[in-house]
This record gives structure tokens, sequence and C-alpha cells, in this order.
């Protein structure tokens, strides 16, 4: 039986990740769950899986779930989350806090040498540099939760990676792939959070309408894979049945294909090297009888150009990039900010750094401080 833990247990990837725990209770069991501020969802998952530990980031909810406890032991705060983070009784770690705070979970639990199913992007967006040579100093997996990712790991397993020539990400397009950009300044909250195919949390489903989330897949994958930005290819798939796709120097072609349902990558890299059934999954092809790609339009949608430039020119581009990112989307969903301001305060933001060539993460911090003060003061919140 897995021993997990989860941050983030409350959002969308922490609940779906608890659904397939349910539905596999003979194979799971759940130590410690953590929430940021949704203590009474905490609560009932409490109640429900018995986790021995919970932690609840918010210290104004500790009152509040102290008088509720029986056996489970109570953590609060970001104190709390990175002692569970070295909580040695657990096999994998599910990191699916949000936004760039989940940088710090994801450095503790790999130098806790446990390893992580990671959902939290914005870890290898901000710190691929440092990530990906701490998890294998410490001989730490980890397994990606995103959907695209996870195909490419797929598609790798029994491949030798130094034959891939290309690497396909393939994105739906979002829910404004036919809008004109110019048209982009009226795109109203509810719009934004209406995907086509994706069931997401709020913040994820703002990146998907930018395409942001893509730009971040793409740094995502230059660190994952170990592979040059320029073997990576965007395309535009509106289905969402084609997850990736990974061209090799022979010219053959892999991708991994199924329903677009996030419990298929979540599950995988909670099981894995194992795959467990999941009910009410039945692909139909006669839903899907054409299958189209198109080119990614990055002057529509800046923000993935905007990653590409990140990612070359390297350093701290890419902490500003996602901080920036993370603030702004805050303020699109606050209706502070219009939807087509995002791209062009991160660009701003990005016009206005002094590049740090390799930071630590002490820099780390004081970069999204600056980013942080930075948008503030712009966008004079």
């Amino acid at each position: 039986m897995k021993k997990i833990g989860i941050l983030g247990s409350t959002g969308s990837v922490g609940k779906q990740a608890l659904q397939i725990i349910e539905n596999n209770l003979d194979k799971f069991q759940i130590i410690f769950l953590t929430a940021n501020t949704n203590a009474d969802l905490l609560l009932e998952q409490s109640k429900k899986f018995k986790p021995k530990f919970i932690c609840i980031n918010d210290k104004n909810k500790k009152d509040y779930l102290s008088k509720s406890l029986n056996q489970t032991k109570l953590f609060f705060g970001k104190e709390g989350i990175l002692e569970l983070c070295n909580n040695q009784e657990v096999d994998l770690i599910l990191n699916s806090i949000v936004g760039y705070h989940g940088l710090e979970p994801t450095l503790q639990i790999i130098n806790s040498g446990i390893d992580i199913a990671l959902s939290n992007k914005e870890s290898i967006v901000q710190a691929g540099h440092i990530v990906i040579p701490l998890a294998k100093k410490n001989d730490v997996n980890i397994f990606p939760v995103d959907s695209e990712h996870s195909a490419l790991w797929q598609c790798l397993i029994g491949e030798d990676s130094k034959t891939i020539k290309k690497i396909i990400l393939t994105a739906s397009g979002g829910p404004f792939r036919k809008l004109n950009e110019n048209e982009f300044h009226k795109i109203t909250k509810s719009e934004a959070l209406n995907h086509p195919n994706w069931s997401m949390g709020e913040k994820i489903s703002i990146d998907s309408a930018t395409m942001m989330n893509k730009g971040f897949e793409l740094i995502e994958t230059k660190w994952l894979f170990d592979i040059n930005v320029d073997k990576i290819e965007i395309v535009v798939h509106p289905q969402s049945i084609v997850h990736s796709m990974i061209e090799f120097i022979d010219g053959s072609i892999k991708a991994q294909l199924s329903d677009p349902d996030m419990r298929i990558p979540i599950q995988f890299a909670l099981s894995y090297p194992h795959r467990y059934e999941i009910k009410n999954i039945n692909f139909n092809v006669n839903n899907f009888l054409k299958l189209s790609f198109e080119p990614v339009n990055l002057k529509k949608f800046k923000c993935i150009k905007l990653a590409y430039d990140a990612i070359k020119l390297g350093g701290s581009y890419p902490v500003v990039l996602n901080v920036a990112n993370d603030l702004l989307v805050e303020l699109f969903l606050n209706e502070k900010i219009l939807f087509n301001m995002i791209p062009k305060y991160i660009e701003k933001t990005m016009n206005s750094h002094h590049v740090i060539k390799n930071p630590t993460i002490q820099e780390i911090s004081e970069i999204t401080k600056w980013t942080e003060n930075y948008i503030k003061e712009m966008v004079k919140i």
C-alpha cells in the first residue's frame, strides 16, 4: 500500500486525487492533507480519509479546526506545511499547491528524499535549474501531473531520450481560439473561466485562456526532459485528445491519447509503475472522427512568446514571468485589470528586470518580492 501526502487537497487536482484514492483504498493510504484557507472542506476530507495529520495555511482557522478534530494532529501555517514535507512515513507527496508559493515545499520534499507527484508547475518554471539537479542528487523521482508532461513521460517509457528529434506540445487553444485579438479587452471573468474541454480551478483556467499555461509547460518540458527549447513545438489541437507527441530521429511519432480527464494523469503519477482501472472513462471514436491541428498565433497569444523569451534569455527571467503572471491573474479574477493587460504588464515587468544569471533560492525570493512590489506600483493596487 502506497502512503500519500497531499499539498492542496481542497483544490481541483487535490480533490480529484482524493476521488482516485477513494476508489482504490486497498492501494493507497492518506497520511496527511493540507489546504490554504478552505477549512470546511479540509475538515470534511479529514473525517472521510482519516489522515494522521492535516495542515491549514490560514492560521486564523486553527481554533476552528482544533475544536472539531479527534485523532488527527493539526499543523498550521507555512511552517506546518514544510514540516509535513519532511514526513518520512510517506512514499509520495502530491504537490498541487497553486502558484509560486509551491516552490519551497517542492524543495523541502526533494531535500527530504521523498518522491513527488508534481502539479505545481511553477516550481520548475521558477527554479528548474535548482530543482532538477537537486532531485538527481537526492535520487528523488519527479512524476509530472500535467496531462501534457504525463503524455510525454508515457511516450518515453522504454525509449532512449537521446533519440528524440522534437517534442510537440498540444494546446486546446482555450475559449478564445477563434476570437479576434482586438476583442480581448472585452473578455469577462466568466467567459475566461469557461474552458471548452477541461474542468479546472480558476487560476489554471485563466492561464489556459491566455495560453500562459502552455508557456509554462514549454519551460517545464525543457527541464523535465532535458531538451533544448528549440526542439519543442507548440501546436493547437482543439479536441484535447492528443495530449502531446514525440518525434524520434527515425521519423516515428508517438502520442498519448485519451479523453480530456485529469484523473488519468493524476492517477498515473500516484500509481506508477502500475495502471489501475478508472470507471466511467470509455473512449468513443465516433465522438472524435476528426482530430485537427493548427499553428499557434504568437501575436494573438503573446504569453507563449513571453515564455519563449524568458527561457531563452534564461537566468531570473522565468521567475519574473511566473510571479508577474500569478499576481496579474489574481488581479483579473478580482476584476482589477482587463484580460488583455495580463501579457502587457508581464512584458513591462520583464523589461524592467535586471537579470541574475543563476539565481539562488535567496535571490529567487528577492526577485519575487521585487516583482510583487513592481506589479503593485504599476497597477496602483
